[in-house]
């Protein structure tokens, strides 16, 4: 993996349809700083826009963490007075954004710690990939910080209001098990088993169709939302155009040769 020449903390390689980033500051559990948040929005907007990037792999470096969340030894100088924390807010913000709407689907690989602003990116991800020694916290309470609306409807959506509530009042640590019982992660499975897991699990996305795939997660977006904000019409259209792709006639064609598509994501 190559590291991206905004920073040096943020690792990124590309192969076989699957875009990799990886928070790279391992000495400090993969905490994100304020130019790591503008990595991740940078290196999502690439991949989204490269058409050869069908999924979007995010994990954290060292084995020991995905991500203990954000850099709290720049909180003085980065977030010390009222405009400082509106312009670090804005580009966590701008992060979350990237990763919540790219239209490539997006999925966490945790191992580790799994701590408030990195718990908010694994959140930000379609799925949730863990290990069985992931923990998983939002330790805002023992800090005095506040969460805004939209991380807490991520995780509203995800967990529940209840577990919302249990997760922010706590500020516990969670096992893998646990997360899994609460709807945070999809799948849990052993730690010297997940990089080739998850790396079978993306290559199965990557070889589906991309049309389709694109398609399922607007209408899911479109469903979460309120009735008279839904746009079914875009939904339809977005229907109508895998079934007018060539994509399709290749799906018909393989499955009547009984061999494995090559979908073009045309």
């Amino acid at each position: 993996m190559q590291p991206l020449s905004l920073t040096s903390y943020i690792l990124v390689s590309k192969g076989s349809g699957i875009g990799h980033l990886v928070l790279n500051q391992p000495e400090k559990f993969n905490a994100i700083s304020y130019e790591m948040w503008q990595g991740i929005r940078t290196v999502v907007e690439d991949y989204s826009q490269d058409n050869k990037v069908r999924v979007i792999v995010v994990s954290g470096s060292g084995g020991k963490a995905f991500s203990s969340g954000a850099d709290i030894s720049q909180f003085e100088k980065q977030r010390g007075t009222k405009k400082d924390i509106e312009n670090y807010n804005t580009e966590v913000k701008e992060a979350y954004v990237a990763l919540s709407t790219t239209k490539k689907p997006t999925v966490a690989k945790i191992d580790g710690y799994c701590f408030g602003g990195g718990l908010a990116v694994a959140l930000c991800c379609d799925l949730r990939i863990a290990s069985e020694g992931a923990t998983f916290s939002i330790p805002a309470a023992r800090l005095g910080l506040g969460y805004g609306y939209d991380v807490l409807r991520q995780l509203v959506d995800i967990a529940g209001p209840a577990y919302a509530k249990e997760i922010l009042y706590t500020a516990r640590k969670f096992s893998a098990r646990e997360a899994y019982d609460m709807g945070l992660v999809n799948r849990v499975v052993p730690q010297e088993s997940l990089e080739e897991y998850v790396n079978s699990y993306v290559e199965n996305i990557a070889g589906n169709a991309p049309l389709t795939i694109r398609a399922a997660k607007i209408v899911i977006s479109e469903i979460l939302k309120d009735l008279g904000s839904r746009d079914l019409e875009m939904c339809n259209r977005l229907i109508d155009t895998c079934y007018e792709s060539d994509d399709y006639k290749e799906g018909r064609q393989a499955f009547m040769e009984k061999r494995k598509p090559i979908f073009k994501a045309r």
